[in-house]
């Protein structure tokens, strides 16, 4: 039986338009380790904007690689992450 491949396209996790203009926005708080699989829709980091704290979900299910430090300064559309397809097991 032949197995379909996988797709090798990795899925950007950017920072998304909050509509908080002029306040700096922060990853706070990783939720999920660099190199573990998440499947879509998991809940993979917290920002910080002022007072206010935003969960990002994995935007396809596979690995996460390429983590911004906890702590860092990020802006609207920066790459923060990427979701690398992971081959099911079977």
């Amino acid at each position: 039986m032949k197995r379909s491949a996988v797709s090798s396209k990795r899925s950007q996790l950017c920072v998304p338009e909050l509509g908080i203009s002029g306040m700096p926005l922060t990853v706070s708080l990783w939720l999920v380790a660099e190199g573990a699989v998440v499947i879509e829709g998991d809940r993979v980091v917290e920002l910080l904007a002022g007072g206010v704290t935003v969960d990002l979900e994995a935007p396809i299910s596979g690995r996460l690689v390429q983590l911004v430090d906890e702590d860092e300064t990020v802006t609207t559309g920066g790459v923060i992450a990427e979701v690398v397809p992971a081959e099911p097991d079977f």
